[in-house]
């Protein structure tokens, strides 16, 4: 189980890696300070200029729209390495799109079923996403199950980076850092 250390290192990892403010013309998710963009940080109560958004204000973000809300806490409680590939996953890309990751590559990984039933890829963590993800690490041995399992998660997620490039050349400026900097670490 991750404790509230832990995920504190997890959500300064996440903050080092996004850096203070940030206005790159080509991001169309507008200015972010700490990766929080300004629609976030509004939605959340904030209303000061982005350049001073307080470090708390975005940890607390963090913890509560990318960690406890998509319910990565309980995924914790049976891989803390596929809660922490998931939430940085959707700290870059939204938390229903990593659970959708997760879901599809839980299906893939089911031997047509044998281990337990094809997931519905709808973004949200419940009983049948939680009941998959402990019957997989249960059938395909904890630990190299759990490498198994991250390494179609970052395949998903580098397909997507990919097309995300392909599909809008302005993307092309975040691609290379995207993936050196989110798959595999």
């Amino acid at each position: 189980m991750v404790n509230e250390v832990a995920i504190d290192r997890l959500i300064d990892g996440v903050l080092e890696r996004e850096g203070g403010f940030v206005d790159h013309p080509a991001d169309k998710g507008g200015p972010t300070c700490f990766g929080i963009t300004e629609a976030v940080a509004r939605a959340h109560g904030y209303g000061g200029a982005m350049k001073q958004l307080p470090r708390d204000t975005a940890v607390s973000i963090y913890r509560r729209l990318y960690w406890m809300r998509p319910r990565f806490d309980e995924i914790a409680k049976h891989s803390t390495r596929i809660a922490n590939e998931l939430f940085d996953t959707g700290v870059n890309m939204g938390p229903a799109v990593a659970i959708t990751f997760l879901q599809r590559a839980l299906t893939a990984l089911n031997r047509s079923g044998k281990d337990y039933p094809d997931l519905t890829p709808d973004g949200r963590i419940g009983a049948a996403t939680l009941g998959a993800l402990e019957r997989f690490l249960a059938v395909r041995a904890k630990g190299i199950g759990e490498t198994v399992l991250i390494r179609a998660l970052e395949a998903l997620q580098g397909e997507r980076y990919l097309r995300l490039a392909e599909r809008r050349p302005a993307n092309e400026a975040f691609l290379y850092g995207w993936l050196a900097n989110r798959i595999g670490d």
